[in-house]
């Protein structure tokens, strides 16, 4: 059940960093339509924080999993 959890947790994620980068692409590309040129910042901006967003999360996660398996091969040791 745990893992199923982490599992959407994953996909959960990848489609809000997905919303993110394409709201920011879309936003940019508005302001871009009316002449200025802070489009350009707002979409390597928006990109940008997608891309951190997602890193940070991924990062727990993975953290989350060698923990785990530190955890089981300290149980695997202690047996012996």
């Amino acid at each position: 059940m745990r893992q199923a959890i982490i599992n959407s947790l994953d996909i959960l994620i990848w489609i809000m960093g997905g919303l993110i980068a394409l709201g920011g692409v879309v936003g940019g590309i508005m302001v871009l339509a009316q002449g200025e040129a802070m489009g350009l910042v707002f979409i390597i901006g928006a990109l940008l924080y997608a891309i951190i967003f997602m890193g940070m999360f991924f990062l727990i996660i993975g953290m989350h999993n060698n923990t785990r398996r530190t955890a089981e091969a300290v149980e695997k040791l202690a047996m012996r």
